[in-house]
């Protein structure tokens, strides 16, 4: 394939992303199309035969650059996410506490907000991972282009080796996750006993 071949099928990639977050996007996150809530579909790789690696880079709204390549050695979840998504806010508390685990960190994909709003919200939850700005469908692009990015927020754990192990479509169980994470670093990561806040703030453990 000619250099020229690659560029249009990559413009083509980032079209349909683009189109694709706008329809995700409604002025009312209460019914919007663009997330899925309850349980979600999870799809796993065995290994050997897991998509990847994944090339994923950006620029965080702190203005740092962040690349995946920075975190070869542990697993990696990886979760699209806007402020105004009812799901994405649901699963912020379970995601600092995955990105406090040994060998594990969780690199977020922000796909609509600006960085007032994307601010604002990691303000508000105290997120400690990083956020990529990718408004521009660049960053899901990327993705798209291993494995279906179906709606937001939707989780890629990446194994130690930068190949996608499982995706998750929706909000999970954070027991469900702690799961794919511990398949994903088979002898590389160990989770411990893990507590998690429930929907009223009691806590859950796993």
């Amino acid at each position: 394939m000619t250099r020229k071949a690659r560029m249009l099928v990559l413009l083509g990639v980032i079209v349909a992303v683009t189109l694709w977050l706008a329809a995700c996007a409604p002025p009312d996150a209460a019914t919007s199309p663009g997330y899925v809530s309850g349980d979600g579909a999870v799809t796993e790789w065995s290994a050997g035969e897991r998509p990847g690696p994944l090339d994923l880079s950006g620029t965080t709204f702190a203005g740092d650059d962040v690349s995946l390549e920075d975190y070869r050695g542990e697993v990696v979840v990886i979760t699209t996410w806007y402020a105004s998504c009812p799901p994405c806010r649901a699963e912020t508390p379970d995601l600092i506490i995955m990105d406090e685990l040994d060998g594990v960190s969780v690199l977020a994909v922000n796909v609509r907000d600006d960085a007032a709003t994307a601010q604002a919200f990691q303000r508000s939850f105290g997120t400690t991972y990083p956020s990529i700005d990718g408004a521009d469908g660049t960053a899901v692009a990327a993705m798209q282009g291993l494995v279906a990015m179906r709606a937001v927020p939707t989780s890629l754990i990446i194994d130690p080796e930068g190949h996608v192990a499982a995706r998750a479509v929706g909000r999970i169980e954070p027991s469900t996750m702690l799961a794919l994470i511990q398949t994903a670093g088979e002898g590389v990561v160990d989770i411990p006993d893990v507590t998690f806040p429930d929907e009223t703030g009691a806590g859950t453990e796993n």
